[in-house]
C-alpha cells in the first residue's frame, strides 16, 4: 500500500555567491580534513561550517544520535546556512527519523545533499516536510575525492538554479545508457538506495510510489539480493502506480547482467525503463533532484525537469 499524500512542496531559494554549506554527518563517521574542505569551498566562491557530529565517531556512527539530530536541526534553523551537505553515508540516518522536527524543517526549507544511507532522510523530508532534496555528491568520497565531471558540475548547477523547468539533466555521453523498456512518462522523481527503500518500509520514510518516476541504485549487493529487494517492492504493492523507472549504478553488476531482471520486473507494467544512469556509488555521480517533477523518455535517453527547483 502507498501512504498518504505528501505535503505541498516548499521551495528554498537558489544558492548565490558566498553561499554557506553546513557539513553534517547524519549516518556513519569519516575523517574530515576541515582545512581542505574549507579551501575547496573557498575556491568555488562558497563557505562551509562544520557541525560537531562531522568530527566525531561512536563506532559505526558519527557521534551520538542526539548530536547528529541536533546538527541537522541546527543547520536547518540557522539563517546563515544555505544548503546542508552530508559528509558520507554508511548507516545511521534511520535512527533519527522518529525524532526529526518536520515543522522546523518545513519553516526553513534548504537543499539537503547526499545519497546511500541518506535515502532515509530524502524520503522522510519529502513525505513530511514537502522538501525537494538532492541525491548527489557528498563531501568525502565525491567532492574531495576528485570524481569525474559532471559530479561537481551537476550539483552546483542545480543548486545554483541554472537547471530549471524544461531543461535536461545532463548525463555524460561517454557512459552508455540502455533503454530497457521504451516509453515516455512524467511524475515526481523519488527513490534512491534500493536497500534503504526496503529497510524503510513500514516507517515514516516509506516511499510513496503512486505516480512517481522511481529511481534506484545500490552497492555491494549481488544480483539475487537486488532481485529480492525488487520483489519486496512488488509484493508490497509499491510497483503499482509507478509511471517510469530510472536505474542508476549498481556497483559490481553490469547493465547487461541487470537487464533481464529489470525486464522481468517492469516490462509487465508497461512503463518506460532507462538503465545505466551514472548516479549513486559511482564515478561520475550525477546529481538528481528527488521530489521534483521530471519527464523520462527512455528511448531518447533523456530526463527533463518539469518544474523549477527554487523560488522565483
Amino acid at each position: 500500500m502507498n501512504c498518504a499524500e505528501p505535503l505541498e512542496s516548499r521551495l528554498p531559494r537558489a544558492l548565490s555567491g558566498n553561499a554557506c554549506f553546513a557539513i553534517v554527518a547524519p549516518a556513519g563517521p569519516a575523517r574530515l580534513d576541515a582545512q581542505r574542505a574549507s579551501q575547496w569551498f573557498s575556491e568555488r566562491g562558497c563557505r562551509c561550517q562544520v557541525y560537531p557530529g562531522a568530527q566525531q565517531a561512536e563506532g559505526y556512527l558519527a557521534g551520538s544520535d542526539e548530536q547528529r539530530l541536533q546538527d541537522l536541526h541546527a543547520a536547518f534553523a540557522d539563517s546563515a546556512i544555505d544548503a546542508i551537505l552530508c559528509m558520507r553515508g554508511g548507516y545511521g540516518s534511520m535512527r533519527l527519523l522518529d525524532r526529526l522536527d518536520f515543522d522546523l524543517i518545513r519553516r526553513h526549507p534548504k537543499p539537503l545533499i547526499g545519497y546511500s544511507d541518506i535515502t532515509a532522510l530524502h524520503m522522510a523530508l519529502y513525505r513530511h516536510a514537502g522538501l525537494i532534496t538532492f541525491h548527489g555528491a557528498m563531501l568525502n568520497a565525491d567532492l574531495l575525492g576528485g570524481k569525474l565531471q559532471p559530479t561537481e558540475a551537476s550539483l552546483l548547477a542545480q543548486l545554483g538554479g541554472q537547471v530549471g523547468e524544461g531543461d535536461a539533466i545532463a548525463h555524460p555521453a561517454e557512459f552508455a545508457l540502455q533503454c530497457v523498456v521504451p516509453g515516455v512518462a512524467s511524475g515526481r522523481l523519488l527513490g534512491g538506495n534500493l536497500s534503504m527503500l526496503g529497510a524503510t518500509m513500514g516507517t515514516l520514510a516509506e516511499i510513496d510510489t503512486q505516480g512517481c518516476i522511481l529511481f534506484i541504485e545500490d552497492v555491494n549487493e549481488p544480483l539475487y539480493r537486488v532481485d529480492r529487494l525488487l520483489t519486496q517492492l512488488r509484493l508490497a504493492g509499491k510497483l503499482q502506480g509507478v509511471k517510469g523507472v530510472l536505474v542508476g549504478d549498481f556497483a559490481g553488476i553490469t547493465v547487461a547482467a541487470l537487464t533481464p531482471l529489470l525486464e522481468q520486473t517492469f516490462a509487465p507494467l508497461g512503463v518506460p525503463v532507462l538503465a545505466g544512469w551514472r548516479s549513486g556509488h559511482c564515478d561520475p555521480n550525477v546529481c538528481l533532484p528527488l521530489g521534483a517533477v521530471v519527464r523520462l523518455d527512455s528511448r531518447a535517453q533523456t530526463l527533463v525537469l518539469g518544474q523549477g527547483l527554487f523560488k522565483g
